[in-house]
């Protein structure tokens, strides 16, 4: 056995309790407040350094996983964090909340031979926290002003790290977004027990000190239209993310206390960021002693879940018309809340919304699994005869996101626009049919990752670096 399974073997013995919640694959915080440095620098010890780093062909990043958890047992954190960062603008947001389970950590050559993945989150998440602390990340300040100026339309996470990568090339970088705080969905969307939001606050300050310019509760086709910014910048991109939620077309969905998912996690989290909130203080999006009935298997709808019991309600279930093994959510999150006291209802689907005013109760019929569809997932099919009603004081719908219409609201009629409404790009050069206006993210790929997001914001960045360059050649 060698020095470094020793090493291991014997931390695991020091503290089984923690190796145990390892093995559930629960929170970081968990995981690490025992073993602290040596846990980081264990768990990476413990990373193979295969040939073919499979951890790394299935981060969107290509992220160089292999030479940074090297970096980590050598105790070179400063230089674990450099290569992290070379192609990643928010590591400390993506190892607190990407699905490890389904990217890198899933394909881990360790997970695959049974003996448990390397937990590469938690170690990008300690190393990126120990470089903050140490003062290694620096705001993107570029070696000199090219002259040019980019505008992005939203703060969000493409829109971020596509921001840093402009700034660093040298153009004015400013961001549009509608609300009061810069971040996206990562402030109103995601919950604060996954992603704390000192966290990405401390992200913007450092775009701030970088010369970035913030624009907030600034409305594309309310404070200025599409064509405005056209002529004030040489370029445009639209990272607006899709926040419009999909809907449930049954009986009794205008019901009171029936909420679309982003609207109860947003009130949730503005009431966590010490706003007031009047809908969370009256108990009106509040889950505590109802009894909470959300419906979806994604991930947000485990953000929906895991909020309302620390908001104290009586009993949360989740409906979900497949299996557990069909789940499109993160298996780690779902096992979270099982521990945590959600009750998943597998096989089932909503029929109604029952009630007079406000919702009382959700009929729902059991399903099963039938023939694959085109795509080689199964079908559900109804159960006839097996109807049944459950109590539901508040219901939460987490359907997912669809693009909202951005032609109406840019005031630009004339933005090509897909049938699903993403903004149609060339994706190659990721230019809409509007010269110099580029879009990423969400709203040209639909609802995804942020670890997408970020990716599309690099990639979007350097497509608009060449064209402007280009462009200036051209001209001179």
């Amino acid at each position: 056995m060698t020095e470094k399974m020793l090493k291991f073997v014997h931390l695991e013995q020091k503290y089984p309790h923690k190796r145990e919640a390892s093995e559930r694959r629960t929170d970081f915080n968990e995981i690490y407040e025992a073993f602290e440095d040596d846990k980081a620098a264990d768990q990476a010890s413990r990373c193979s350094q295969c040939g073919v780093p499979f951890c790394q062909a299935h981060c969107p990043l290509y992220n160089n996983i292999p030479d940074w958890l090297r970096l980590t047992t050598e105790g070179r954190l400063e230089e674990a964090y450099a290569i992290s960062a070379a192609t990643n603008n928010m590591p400390e947001v993506t190892g607190r909340i990407c699905p490890q389970d389904r990217l890198c950590e899933g394909n881990c050559v360790i997970e695959q031979s049974t003996h448990g993945a390397v937990t590469i989150g938690s170690v990008e998440k300690y190393i990126t926290d120990t470089a903050f602390a140490n003062g290694w990340v620096k705001a993107p300040k570029p070696a000199k002003e090219n002259g040019m100026s980019v505008g992005i339309i939203g703060g969000g996470p493409g829109g971020m790290a596509a921001a840093e990568q402009l700034r660093l090339k040298g153009y004015e970088v400013h961001i549009y977004d509608r609300y009061d705080r810069m971040g996206g969905l990562l402030v109103y969307g995601i919950p604060g027990f996954k992603l704390e939001k000192d966290v990405v606050e401390r992200r913007v300050k450092l775009l701030e000190e970088g010369g970035v310019i913030m624009h907030t509760e600034f409305e594309v086709g309310r404070d200025a239209t599409l064509d405005d910014l056209r002529k004030k910048h040489d370029s445009i991109l639209i990272a607006t993310g899709v926040y419009k939620a999909r809907e449930l077309k049954l009986p009794g969905a205008g019901l009171g206390n029936v909420y679309p998912a982003l609207e109860y996690l947003t009130t949730s989290n503005r009431h966590g960021l010490g706003d007031k909130v009047p809908a969370y203080e009256d108990g009106t999006l509040n889950a505590k002693d109802k009894n909470v009935v959300v419906i979806g298997g994604g991930d947000t709808a485990m953000d929906c879940v895991r909020t309302a019991i620390r908001q104290g309600a009586k009993s949360v279930k989740c409906l979900y018309r497949r299996d557990r093994a069909n789940m499109p959510g993160s298996q780690r999150e779902v096992a979270n809340a099982e521990e945590e006291g959600v009750e998943f209802v597998w096989l089932t689907n909503p029929e109604a919304f029952v009630g007079d005013d406000k919702v009382t109760g959700v009929r729902a019929v059991k399903m099963r699994l039938g023939a694959p569809d085109a795509g080689g997932r199964q079908s559900p099919e109804v159960i006839e005869g097996s109807s049944y009603t459950m109590d539901a004081d508040m219901v939460i719908l987490a359907l997912g996101f669809e693009p909202e219409d951005l032609p109406t609201l840019f005031d630009a009629p004339e933005l090509g626009v897909s049938r699903w409404g993403t903004v149609k790009i060339d994706f190659r050069t990721m230019m809409t049919n509007l010269d110099g206006v580029f879009a990423a993210g969400d709203i040209a790929r639909g609802a995804s990752l942020v670890v997408w997001a970020i990716r599309d914001g690099r990639d979007a960045a350097d497509r608009i670096d060449e064209y402007l360059l280009a462009r200036k050649e051209a001209a001179a």
